[in-house]
């Protein structure tokens, strides 16, 4: 199944100040007159106020619709503002730039997607995840058809995004040992050079921790190029099994259970050092490493109480419960879960 419908960026832009080729790469793609800007509240003031003034100085008529939800309802706001338009710019954090994905794929039109911060792979690939009554939904989406990640804004981002998208990246890990196994056990399609490169990924970036917990612009550029090499992966995959698996159904988990859940990034982190535990890898070097760059570890520092670490991880099978991972079909004990959260020191 290797590089078959493989959608991948047309143009990739990072390093700190390149906003400033948006006009050029508009003119070099032939992207017409009409551009609609989705972006939020905040990201409006970082960065999409001063890509509308560069669009509109180049004779673009920009529409700028600003969302605050990462719903079905603001997808299909978006669909019906955006029906005129001949490309979407989605400018800000996940939660925009998988609405703006949802969007230009339905009125089949690019998307242009201009990143904020770097806190998860979404940023060129194509799935989507939209929040639902049941926690959220991952969704096939096309790729976007330029990335341009400014690395002088998303360093300016607090560093917690940053942590949580190395943290991300590092679930990679566990999510291909899960594709192994659901490969042999049931005969999950896989992809060899999918998962190289979501390993390689994962492994750079671990080596990477000194330069990433510094937090300025190079780190920014390290942790961009990693989440552009993992959302390359899942392309080449056709789905999200290189980068998405048991610690990711935890993560999803918490969402539901938790009032207050954390970022994803940093969910991830922690579902992946108990995954490797049951994976029978070495659990230890995943958490050093997340020590290292600041990211959470455990329930206290993810804000979130003992009890609904416990609980996600004994809901975590049932989400998405047709992709196969470590945790199998019946999932765990409630004594097996309280002791994988306490021997990796979760709980």
């Amino acid at each position: 199944m290797d590089f078959r419908n493989v959608q991948l960026p047309r143009e990739i832009h990072t390093g700190k100040g390149v906003l400033n080729e948006i006009p050029n790469l508009c003119e070099k793609l032939l992207i017409p007159d009409n551009i609609t800007i989705v972006t939020g509240p905040t990201t409006k003031k970082i960065a999409a106020d001063y890509v509308l003034d560069l669009l509109v100085d180049k004779g673009y008529d920009v529409d700028e619709i600003i969302i605050k939800k990462g719903t079905q309802d603001t997808v299909d706001k978006v669909v019906e503002e955006s029906k005129g338009s001949n490309a979407i710019f989605g400018i800000g954090g996940g939660r925009v730039i998988d609405v703006s994905k949802m969007a230009a794929t339905n009125n089949k039109i690019p998307l242009i997607s201009v990143p904020t911060t770097a806190a998860h792979d979404g940023i060129v690939s194509p799935r989507a995840s939209i929040k639902n009554e049941d926690g959220s939904v991952s969704l096939e989406v096309d790729a976007p058809f330029a990335l341009i990640a400014d690395t002088g804004i998303i360093s300016q981002a607090p560093y917690r995004f940053l942590a949580s998208g190395y943290a991300d990246i590092i679930s990679n890990l566990t999510a291909v040992e899960d594709w192994k196994l659901a490969n042999k056990l049931i005969n999950d399609p896989y992809s060899d050079s999918a998962a190289a490169l979501a390993t390689l990924t994962a492994h750079t970036l671990m080596d990477q921790a000194d330069v990433v917990r510094l937090g300025n612009c190079v780190s920014a550029e390290v942790v961009v190029k990693a989440l552009i090499s993992s959302g390359i992966a899942i392309s080449i995959a056709g789905n999200s099994r290189p980068a998405s698996g048991s610690e990711h159904k935890f993560s999803h988990a918490l969402d539901i259970i938790a009032p207050h859940p954390a970022l994803h990034g940093e969910q991830c982190g922690v579902g992946t050092i108990m995954m490797m535990y049951l994976q029978g890898g070495d659990w230890r070097c995943v958490r050093d490493a997340l020590i290292k760059v600041n990211a959470p570890v455990n329930a206290k520092e993810l804000g979130i109480d003992d009890e609904y670490i416990i609980q996600a991880l004994l809901k975590a099978h049932t989400i998405r419960h047709e992709r196969y991972t470590i945790l199998g079909d019946r999932g765990l004990t409630y004594e097996a879960a309280q002791n994988i959260a306490t021997k990796t020191k979760v709980i």
